[in-house]
């Protein structure tokens, strides 16, 4: 996943597009950049870390002008230290564009291949977002007038054009330099995207935002959802134009978002991620009831932070204390973003300690988001057991995560999910727990349901192996776990930033 930003102001844009990706670091934490345009300039500054380590005043200044883009990148494809692939991507032909990308495309290479070969386009990294730049650029130049100019319906019928050639999920903002803003979602609606507006007394602002929380924290009222292939251009005098450009679009929202990758304070789809949260819990209270009737739990403790809904709402339905025995080191990152088992296995006793009096002489019921690879779910029954406990049961609000996700979270090995070819009894002896209590599946799908009846379909590919995209086969599964493979083996440590302005060509 990969938090990005869009924006049209009255005012400079730098400060409201840095404070937007502060609200939305939890998408992202190896790379971050800001892009904005001034005249026919862009200034662009990006690079490896958060984005407070990322920018400086002197950064700041060099941001000018009233529109931009931004994004937090948390790499699914390319490599995860290399700041050349930090995002937002520049072109210079045909009209000067930069674009930031959530989410992955599953045809990257047959895509490089047709746009060195056909579209005679040179990609410099290893990104797929640079990919879907070019394939737009490519689009919008064979979709202009005769003199190299756009019209809007030509912008139009250049993200038409995108859809036919990009599948897998994305949700991309992008600047077409002498024109304006373009936001556009694939046509399943994978990656969430959302508008927002502010009313000023020189004109309306408009930000596009990866989820509703950074609308809020920024002052923009909510407008709506852009739509599964939908694209939005916003002109830089402010004019809004919207069309549908894909054919026979779906809403097919990735499930997990709910779960554990969006903050709880936003609304995505018409769904409030706390409130599905606090779902989660209760059928999961359900479940216990139902099949473990007899059980001895005396406390029930969540894994913070995401967990902490779910884990109150069961600890309620099943008339059971809760409390709080972890405390969270929050200057250490979040582990499940964390490249390498080593690294992921040394930072889960750097991030959580243990109250050892909500554990001694206890039956403690832990409940965490997911289990995903394991490794930070058998360290913490461990704290748990170091704490005192008496016996330690284990609770997830997902279903087991069996299969790689290739839509934009990094699950893409299948040897390393700790459920794949495994019980629940044998994952249950993995992590060490004396129980364990899975959320099912078709639970998981109520309980987001209940926050918005209207929604049929999830991406609810990394539990159950359905992809909706058509194409992941499991040749594709063996390729992509290959790269990965190969993409460990030569990590190259270079942690440099990029600082540029860009003169951009009518």
């Amino acid at each position: 996943m990969c938090g990005i930003l869009g924006l049209i102001a009255q005012t400079p844009a730098n400060q409201v597009l840095y404070d937007g990706l502060l609200v939305l670091q939890h998408r992202g934490q190896d790379a971050a950049g800001i892009a904005t345009i001034d005249g026919n300039t862009f200034h662009l500054h990006k690079g490896n870390g958060l984005v407070r380590d990322v920018f400086r005043t002197r950064n700041m200044r060099a941001l000018r002008g009233h529109a931009g883009i931004a994004h937090v990148r948390y790499p699914t494809a390319g490599s995860a230290i290399d700041h050349n692939e930090a995002q937002p991507f520049y072109v210079n032909s045909p009209f000067g564009i930069v674009l930031g990308h959530n989410g992955n495309l599953t045809n990257t290479e047959q895509l490089q291949q047709e746009l060195f070969l056909e579209d005679r386009r040179h990609v410099n990294t290893r990104s797929d977002s640079e990919v879907l730049l070019n394939v737009l650029a490519h689009e919008l130049q064979a979709h202009s007038t005769m003199r190299y100019r756009l019209e809007v319906q030509n912008i139009f019928d250049a993200v038409s054009g995108v859809h036919k050639r990009c599948r897998g999920a994305y949700a991309v903002v992008a600047m077409i330099a002498g024109y304006g803003l373009l936001a556009f979602r694939d046509a399943h609606g994978i990656r969430p995207l959302v508008l927002g507006s502010h009313a000023t007394a020189e004109g309306v602002e408009y930000l596009i935002a990866s989820e509703s929380v950074a609308l809020d924290t920024l002052g923009f009222k909510f407008v709506r959802n852009i739509a599964p292939g939908e694209a939005v251009f916003i002109d830089f005098d402010g004019n809004f134009h919207s069309q549908q450009c894909a054919d026979n679009p779906t809403l097919n929202p990735c499930i997990f978002e709910y779960v554990y990758l969006a903050r709880p304070d936003s609304v995505i789809n018409g769904i409030s991620v706390y409130e599905t949260r606090l779902f989660m819990g209760e059928s999961l209270a359900d479940k216990i009831t139902r099949e473990w009737p007899q059980h001895d739990i005396d406390v029930v403790i969540p894994i913070p932070d995401s967990s902490r809904p779910s884990a109150l709402q069961l600890a309620n339905h099943l008339g059971i204390p809760f409390r709080e025995g972890f405390v969270k080191n929050r200057y250490i990152g979040r582990t499940f973003i964390m490249p390498g088992q080593a690294m992921r296995k040394k930072s889960v006793r750097q991030k959580l300690n243990a109250i050892s009096m909500e554990f001694k002489d206890k039956n403690v019921l832990l409940v965490d988001d997911s289990i995903v690879r394991g490794t930070t779910s058998r360290e913490i029954v461990q704290m748990a057991r170091d704490a005192g406990a008496r016996k330690v049961y284990f609770a997830s609000a997902a279903p087991p995560v069996r299969f790689p996700n290739v839509y934009g979270i990094d699950m893409p090995s299948r040897k390393e999910l700790i459920a794949t070819g495994r019980s629940d009894a044998e994952i249950c002896h993995e992590i060490g727990a004396d129980k364990l209590i899975y959320q099912d599946l078709e639970d998981l799908k109520v309980a987001v349901r209940k926050a918005n009846s209207t929604i049929e379909y999830f991406d609810a590919s990394c539990f159950d192996g359905h992809y909706i995209t058509g194409d992941v086969t499991p040749e594709y599964l063996d390729e992509i776990e290959a790269a990965r493979e190969n993409g460990k083996a030569n990590k190259d440590e270079d942690v440099n930033q990029l600082d540029l302005d860009l003169v951009a060509n009518e």
